[in-house]
């Protein structure tokens, strides 16, 4: 008998799944990543992208799966598309970073849209999404995207096929079908977070979690994929990767206890996750230098993927959209030493033109830091150092910080951002509805009150 591929093994894994009995550590933290991710989607609101993919779904009304902030119903991937992008915009969302950067809750709006539509309990719903996170981090760990020029969602097409397929009750033979589509159709390029951002860096990940969505619905349907998807002659390994291992055997179960999840990191601020300990070590120094006229040096030390990502091209230092701006090293930290901190209106039109930023990144260099690339992805590290025109020198390092492993939020932390998220949209009764909802997720038969929760009032 011939050893099985790669998709079939994520295939057996996805089937033998358990739907119930997850240790409570790890239902706590889903109930953590939805409220996280609810926080993020009522940030989007009334946002230029979500905006456009509201108008394309109320092109297609189904009573099927609801859209955030409306009373629309859709299908499930044109939710899962709309939904998926307000959790994705404001790059608040959690992230993880492996030998890939990623972020595991791109795949929970889709879950969510599956999980309505398929009429799935709440413990379905959570196991749906261990199940994704733990196929997407699993890849990450695996085998780096973005140096070959392809973009990290191309994980979520095999993480929320298998999602899917399991919230839709697919066999084994079904499920690696679903996967086999998905990988091989629908290839993201990396030019997706390079120069200049558009809205599209914000899609790039709800399209992948839709194009999944729709992958499954097709195996459901009869139709096979292209196979061995990863192994083939022109398969993902050939034409992307190269090849790696994946130890399958060894993915999160109850008898291992090893659920990728709680390797997953969250935000304490809107913007890129590895330059947040950048924008502490700023914070920090903003509050030693009483006049930023005096500084004559800016100098980020980093990791080669920060260096290589983030300080890249011109657009970095002279950012004209809010995802360029979210993505640049130089920014942050400039719009760190003057404001103290990070928050939306930092990446607002007015704050991006500041001629006063604009003078702070023309004085700033980045460099990599062998020893910070070596820390690299266990830790997102990053030093800055201020010199004055007196040659005086300030110093911050930052190894870690707060939503890292080592410092995770709290429950009270995540309350926190939720309610200042939604303070703008939905009123204090909603917001404690919601709270109460997800608290008591797993119990949960359908989502109706949630959607009606989240409403703008």
């Amino acid at each position: 008998m011939s050893e099985m591929t790669i998709a079939q093994r994520i295939a057996r894994y996805t089937c033998e799944f358990t739907n119930d009995g997850l240790p409570e550590e790890i239902t706590a933290i889903v109930r953590r990543r939805v409220i996280d991710s609810l926080a993020c989607i009522l940030g989007a609101y009334g946002s230029a992208p979500v905006k456009s993919a509201i108008t394309l779904a109320s092109m297609v009304p189904v009573d099927s799966s609801s859209v955030f902030g409306t009373t629309l119903r859709t299908t499930p991937e044109l939710a899962a598309f709309t939904n998926g992008i307000m959790v994705r915009f404001l790059d608040y969302n959690d992230g993880y970073m492996g030998l890939e950067p990623g972020h595991p809750s791109d795949n929970i709006p889709a879950c969510l849209a599956l999980a309505e539509a398929e009429g799935a309990t709440g413990e379905e719903f959570i196991s749906a999404i261990v199940l994704a996170y733990e196929i997407q981090m699993r890849l990450q760990d695996a085998a780096s995207l973005n140096k070959c020029g392809w973009d990290h969602v191309n994980y979520i097409n095999v993480a929320m096929a298998a999602a899917a397929a399991k919230l839709m009750k697919l066999n084994q033979t079904k499920t690696e079908q679903a996967i086999n589509i998905a990988l091989s159709s629908h290839l993201a390029m990396r030019q997706v977070r390079s120069g200049t951002l558009s809205d599209w860096k914000g899609c790039s990940a709800a399209n992948a979690a839709r194009n999944a969505i729709f992958s499954a619905q097709l195996s459901r349907a009869g139709m096979t994929g292209p196979s061995p998807v990863f192994e083939g002659t022109m398969g993902f390994f050939k034409q992307v990767t190269g090849k790696f291992f994946l130890e399958v055997d060894s993915f999160g179960n109850n008898s291992n206890g090893d659920y990728a999840i709680k390797r997953s990191l969250t935000k304490t601020f809107p913007t890129n996750g590895e330059l947040h300990t950048a924008v502490w070590a700023a914070i920090e120094l903003s509050t030693q230098i009483s006049d930023l006229g005096k500084i004559k040096i800016i100098h980020i030390e980093t990791s080669e993927f920060n260096k290589r990502v983030l300080a890249d091209s011109h657009e970095k230092w002279r950012p004209k959209t809010r995802e360029t701006a979210d993505h640049s090293l130089p920014y942050n930290v400039a719009r760190a030493l003057l404001d103290s901190d990070i928050t939306l209106e930092s990446y607002s039109l007015n704050k991006i033109s500041d001629p006063l930023v604009m003078v702070l990144m023309d004085k700033t260099i980045v460099s990599e830091d062998i020893s910070l690339t070596k820390l690299f992805p266990q830790h997102l590290a990053n030093r800055v150092t201020i010199t004055l025109v007196s040659g005086e020198k300030f110093v911050s390092e930052m190894i870690s910080g707060p939503g890292s492993f080592e410092t995770p939020m709290t429950d009270s932390d995540f309350e926190r951002k939720f309610r200042q998220m939604a303070k703008p949209h939905i009123n204090s009764a909603a917001q404690n509805r919601v709270l109460e909802f997800v608290a008591n997720l797993e119990n949960q038969t359908d989502y109706v009150s949630l959607f009606n929760a989240m409403l703008v009032t």
